[in-house]
């Protein structure tokens, strides 16, 4: 198969994945196992460890990029091979909390509520609009259009490790107010 022909089936995937993914993930965080009469348990015990998983993510990408400057493209690829399933292992994570738990609400107040929303806000659409950057940068590797890779890179980079990093951060300031 070409690589226009690859590049072509590549796009239509990320389109339909960039529209899909943030949906469900919307539909699926409205939906209460519980409410619905569903006999499951809360998984509460799943914040920490997606919480986690978004540092370990943060972490991964700083190394990719470090390992690419040091010219090492095979540990780049597998380190940012490595923070796709992580990204993949807390979004899973994050739906089944939301779908077997109830919403924590914040409890802070004055300026730290601001504070905090504000970053759970810029985190959520971040973690939205990352998602077509992320695959978008990962097929330009896969179909070595590497100048094109490294210039999306560039952009994906800071958004996806903001996104990571605040995933920890919007977990430390709403923990002290789970059940």
């Amino acid at each position: 198969m070409s690589n226009t022909l690859q590049e072509k089936k590549y796009k239509k995937l990320i389109t339909i994945l960039s529209i899909v993914i943030p949906i469900a993930v919307a539909a699926l965080f409205g939906i209460n196992l519980r409410e619905l009469g569903f006999d499951v348990k809360p998984l509460t015990f799943l914040p920490p460890i997606y919480a986690t998983i978004n540092g370990i993510t943060a972490v991964v990408l700083i190394a990719a990029v470090v390992a690419i400057k040091k010219g090492n493209k095979k540990l780049h690829e597998q380190l940012n091979t490595v923070a796709i399933a992580c990204s993949l292992a807390f979004l899973l994570m994050y739906i089944a909390y939301h779908m077997t738990s109830d919403s924590t609400k914040f409890g802070g107040e004055g300026t730290i509520k601001y504070v905090y929303y504000f970053i759970l806000i810029t985190h959520i659409i971040l973690s939205v609009i990352v998602i077509p950057f992320v695959l978008l940068t990962y097929m330009r590797a896969k179909l070595e259009q590497f100048p094109e890779h490294k210039k999306i890179a560039k952009k994906t980079f800071p958004i996806w490790l903001y996104v990571a990093i605040t995933g920890v951060v919007v977990y430390i300031m709403i923990s002290p107010y789970y059940a």
